[in-house]
């Protein structure tokens, strides 16, 4: 059966349409990813009421405004003030993907997402970068693009890290990555994906399909983190949902030769999956699990 599907994909391989051309500034700058993550990036996302899409109701600042759902918070228009708020549900454990909502024109500065600890504070007077402002959290400053933890901007994501505080960069490994000009920081687009790896203890970002890779390491691990995001704009509504996550183990072959599969059809022909040689449970499995 293996042998009947491989030829069938190669044999219609040459009446694929032709691939698009990139059209997301973000797609050149994407590194690789592990199956592990490749699979859960690409499973069916978990419920919407899932526990672990709810703001926490008493871990927010006070200018924080809590939607009956949990799943959305509005920042007050408040002046001279830094506000936070945190997820309700943490994670010690396992890989686990994000989906933070927050419209580009309701950031204004100081606008960070990102991971933090219990012992994150959530309010600050001024205007500060309020995640990533202390060693309990990490964040990322969506309009300059610049990382922060410990209350030291550590460089540019996507992009090279600087030379940052001693404490700080000798847990962080450089990064990778293709420079970006330090002049002209990306647009961050509505959608963002916060990938945490708690076993790994790493952090990193996906957007527009891209993952632009690990942004923090040497996070704690067997401890309780939790997405995090700080705000100054006052009107600014967050949305937050969890998708979906993964053990430590390795993802299953099913899912793996159910990903090949997915991937070298495209999305232009994930129709077609009824017409793969392959019995009607096989194709059921490839359409449920999209």
């Amino acid at each position: 059966m293996g042998v009947m599907l491989s030829v069938w994909l190669y044999s219609r391989k040459a009446d694929s349409p032709p691939s698009s051309p990139p059209s997301s500034a973000f797609r050149p700058l994407a590194v690789p990813t592990s199956s592990r993550l490749t699979v859960t990036l690409n499973s069916t996302p978990v419920s919407p009421e899932d526990g672990r899409s709810c703001w926490s109701s008493v871990h927010r600042s006070p200018h924080f405004l809590l939607s009956a759902c949990k799943q959305k918070v509005t920042r007050s228009p408040v002046e001279l003030s830094s506000d936070g708020v945190r997820s309700e549900m943490g994670v010690k454990h396992g890989l686990h993907i994000w989906e933070v909502l927050w419209n580009p024109d309701q950031r204004g500065s100081h606008a960070v997402i990102g991971i933090s600890r219990l012992e994150c504070p959530l309010q600050a007077a001024g205007y500060n970068v309020l995640v990533g402002g202390d060693a309990q959290s990490w964040g990322w400053e969506l309009k300059t693009n610049q990382l922060w933890h410990g209350g030291h901007n550590l460089g540019l994501y996507p992009g090279k890290m600087k030379q940052c505080h001693p404490a700080v960069s000798e847990k962080l490994e450089p990064q990778s990555y293709k420079s970006v000009d330090a002049e002209s920081p990306l647009p961050i687009p509505e959608h963002v994906l916060l990938v945490l790896d708690a076993d790994a203890g790493t952090l990193g970002f996906v957007v527009d399909g891209s993952f632009l890779g690990i942004a923090f390491t040497d996070l704690p691990c067997g401890v309780e983190l939790f997405p995090a995001v700080s705000s100054v704009r006052g009107g600014a509504t967050i949305r937050l949902r969890y998708l979906n996550g993964a053990s430590r183990d390795p993802p299953a072959l099913m899912a793996l030769c159910g990903l090949s599969i997915r991937q070298f059809l495209g999305q232009q022909r994930q129709n077609q999956t009824a017409k793969l040689p392959l019995p009607p449970f096989l194709q059921n499995y490839l359409l449920s699990s999209h």
